[in-house]
């Protein structure tokens, strides 16, 4: 029988369900972050079998199997014929976010759970109809973050919302970005819908902005902020026309406040959270240390060391396979539905803030 323990970041682990591969198909190939599916399938593991990918272009679909050494039998013209021919018990999303929600369309009324890439859905009205479904269905819909599987996030939440180490929390800044998608590197398929303001619903605000209010949401147990107030600015009109590609975002609450940075402007990749309490300062981000700061500015300062997380919240796709099969639950983790609705109406209201050069209150 496995052990019971409770992973920080709210993360049930039942006891005494062996674990086995759940059978998971891809809806899309065009996002960049689908490279992990194919990691997943060459490396031997026991979380999930990929049986196949639903993607419309042909012709991208054919090009990446062959790159990645894989056989053309795992293409499927359309996420129907995938279900249809491989019995999923789960769907991971690989395309725009405005077509999350068709994702969601298909797979709920059929029982099958959904986890796609960040964030979970382009704008309010698209989060109202997966709601609807998750609620008719009773299906996981879960969102996937990168920073969701850094070590310093689950000690983060440990010293602040266990331990109570920094006192009262009152500021988060949270600094995420890169150089730009085009900078980087991004292929073609991916920088196309990337930068469209209504495959993607923005550019750097939502690439990642969605980032920190993922963060902020879940540190703050599920609570909206009082007020979003947003400003963007094109640093690169002549690369991104049509999309932001720097952002600032504030978030109010009744006892702290949140700045979020969001840029395809940092001279480095960032994914940056720093905390600030009453009582201390934490520094996390992807390193196997964070830096701590304990009471005033020359008081105790020094680097905590990281523990590897537990297998089955170290990454998408054990954490799929484990909520999949009971072992989790995913009630108001990082990736839950739960904190992942608060975080589109908080896009949705700093785009209407950026636009309208005004504050947002959220109800």
């Amino acid at each position: 029988m496995k052990k019971l323990f409770i992973f920080t970041c709210g993360l049930f682990l039942a006891m005494g369900l062996e674990a086995k591969p759940i059978r998971v198909g891809i809806a899309g190939m065009t996002h960049g972050h689908v490279g992990q599916v194919y990691t997943a399938i060459k490396k031997p593991q026991s979380d999930v079998i990929i049986v196949g990918f639903a993607e419309p272009d042909k012709a991208l679909a054919m090009s990446i199997l062959k790159n990645q050494n894989l056989p053309d039998s795992l293409w499927f013209p359309s996420l129907e014929a995938l279900i249809a021919k491989t019995k999923p018990e789960a769907v991971a999303a690989f395309n725009s976010i405005y077509e999350h929600l068709e994702v969601v369309k298909v797979c709920a009324p059929k029982g099958i759970h959904v986890i796609v890439e960040k964030p979970l859905a382009v704008n309010v009205d698209h989060l109202n109809q997966m709601r609807a479904l998750v609620d008719r269905y009773k299906i996981h819909l879960l969102t996937n973050f990168e920073t969701t599987w850094y070590s310093s996030h689950a000690k983060m939440w440990q010293m602040v919302k266990e331990e109570k180490a920094l006192g009262e929390i009152r500021k988060v800044v949270i600094m995420d970005g890169h150089r730009g998608p085009q900078e980087i590197g991004c292929a073609p398929e991916f920088l196309k819908w990337l930068t469209d303001p209504v495959m993607n619903g923005g550019g750097a605000i939502i690439d990642f902005g969605c980032y920190g209010a993922d963060i902020m949401t879940w540190l703050m147990d599920g609570e909206r902020p009082t007020s979003v107030t947003a400003v963007t600015q094109q640093m690169k009109p002549a690369i991104y026309p049509n999309v932001d590609d720097e952002a600032s975002i504030i978030l109010t609450y009744p006892t702290c406040q949140a700045i979020i940075q969001a840029s395809w402007n940092w001279p480095f990749d960032r994914k940056d959270t720093e905390v600030y309490g009453t009582k201390g300062i934490l520094v996390a981000n992807k390193l196997k240390k964070m830096r701590y700061v304990k009471g005033d500015r020359f008081g105790e300062e020094g680097m905590i060391d990281l523990n590897p997380l537990p297998h089955e919240v170290s990454n998408v796709f054990p954490y799929l396979s484990a909520v999949v099969q009971g072992r989790i639950k995913p009630n108001k983790d990082l990736s839950s539905f739960a904190i992942n609705q608060v975080v589109v109406e908080i896009l949705q209201a700093a785009r209407e803030s950026a636009k309208t050069g005004k504050r947002v209150l959220l109800k």
